[in-house]
């Protein structure tokens, strides 16, 4: 899997711009639910069950997990959000990545996803981790507190997902990275499971983040079930 993740180095601007503030998140108005209750069926059974599904060999994201997260480039010190951490496939390599002197936030909707990340992080030390309860219009997370936020196959369970993104723009430094990895949806190559579990195809959720004001900054190949979308808060608005 190659390992430019992060993208390019946004370039300065020129010498002779006029520059103004960052501008606001486009957040529709009630914005309706895409699909109803589709998380409510992680709040049965035990959670075991969910660690070794998130967590297993069958899992793409899990066998490419050191590779995925050497591609991101977090810097030392860096405020990462890792949005539907889940069990905390994620989690704790984000938190060595950043280091003592970063933070990780471990954001959920889940209780006992919330639960086994609590008790995951105190088991392990992990003095930079908070686990944040979130809802589904809402990451709840400072504003412009965050350098990166990662969703890892979390966005087709978006219910509402213009409101959510609206508050990960809002939680982003501006110039601060969102990183997307989901699942490829092909009419014509995806297994049946995946057309019938992702919402949504790659075009369109490009399309649902730009909406929101996140500028599009690229495709990183290197996974065949899954695609990876490269996207930025931008850090000033032209007057």
């Amino acid at each position: 899997m190659r390992t430019d993740l992060a993208g390019p180095t946004a370039p300065a601007p020129p010498s002779h711009a006029t520059i103004g503030t960052v501008p606001p998140p486009t957040i529709p108005d009630d914005e309706p639910s895409v699909r109803p209750g589709v998380n409510e069926r992680y709040r049965k059974g035990p959670v075991d069950r969910f660690v070794e599904r998130f967590e297993g060999p069958n899992r793409e994201v899990a066998v490419h997990r050191d590779e995925i997260v050497a591609a991101l480039a977090i810097d030392p010190g860096a405020v990462v959000a890792d949005v539907g951490a889940g069990t905390g496939l994620f989690t704790f390599d984000l938190a060595e990545a950043v280091g003592p002197s970063g933070h990780v936030y471990a954001v959920d909707i889940t209780p006992s996803f919330l639960d086994l990340l609590r008790r995951r992080a105190s088991e392990r030390g992990a003095s930079n981790v908070t686990v944040v309860q979130a809802d589904p219009k809402n990451a709840h997370l400072e504003p412009n507190t965050i350098d990166l936020a990662f969703l890892c196959e979390v966005y087709h369970h978006l219910e509402y997902p213009r409101t959510y993104l609206g508050s990960i723009y809002e939680a982003l430094r501006p110039g601060g990275r969102l990183v997307v990895v989901d699942f490829r949806r092909d009419p014509n190559t995806s297994p049946a499971w995946v057309l019938s579990h992702v919402r949504a195809g790659e075009a369109t959720v490009i399309e649902e983040i730009t909406s929101v004001g996140f500028r599009f900054e690229g495709r990183t190949p290197g996974l065949s079930q899954n695609y990876v979308l490269r996207f930025r808060k931008p850090s000033e608005q032209p007057l």
